[in-house]
């Protein structure tokens, strides 16, 4: 299956530092809004909206369990996005990552849209 998905320049590697979780954009007029994270030497790419209310999860925390809300104490796993702690019920997306030759590359599968809400940059005043 990784064979058919287009994968996405997100990074340099050495914007994501071991125990750190960044926002990054990425696609077309950079639609999808994603956190990136590195624990324990490995990357790993999910929404970056909170599945409770839309905290952005790049202002979170690396953890050993999982990456961690800042908002309200939710963690979700890396590997499948599945809520480890209230308040959070619902997984949030995780997509498929790779690092190679100091570059970390994303994929969005086809046909599945960006999740929670666009906070744009342009025209908000900043």
């Amino acid at each position: 299956m990784e064979n058919e998905l287009e994968f996405l320049y997100v990074a340099r590697s050495g914007q994501v530092p071991e125990g750190v979780v960044r926002r990054f954009f990425v696609g077309d007029d950079d639609q999808w809004e994603i956190a990136v994270a590195r624990s324990e030497g490995e990357v790993h790419a999910m929404s970056n909206y909170c599945t409770h209310l839309d905290c952005l999860l790049s202002s979170g925390r690396v953890t050993e369990d999982g990456l961690l809300c800042s908002c309200h104490g939710s963690v979700f796993d890396y590997a499948d996005g599945e809520p480890l702690s209230p308040p959070a019920t619902k997984p949030i997306e995780i997509y498929p990552i790779k690092e190679e030759d100091g570059r970390i590359w994303v994929a969005i599968p086809p046909g599945t849209r960006p999740p929670g809400p666009r906070r744009r940059r342009a025209g908000s005043g900043r």
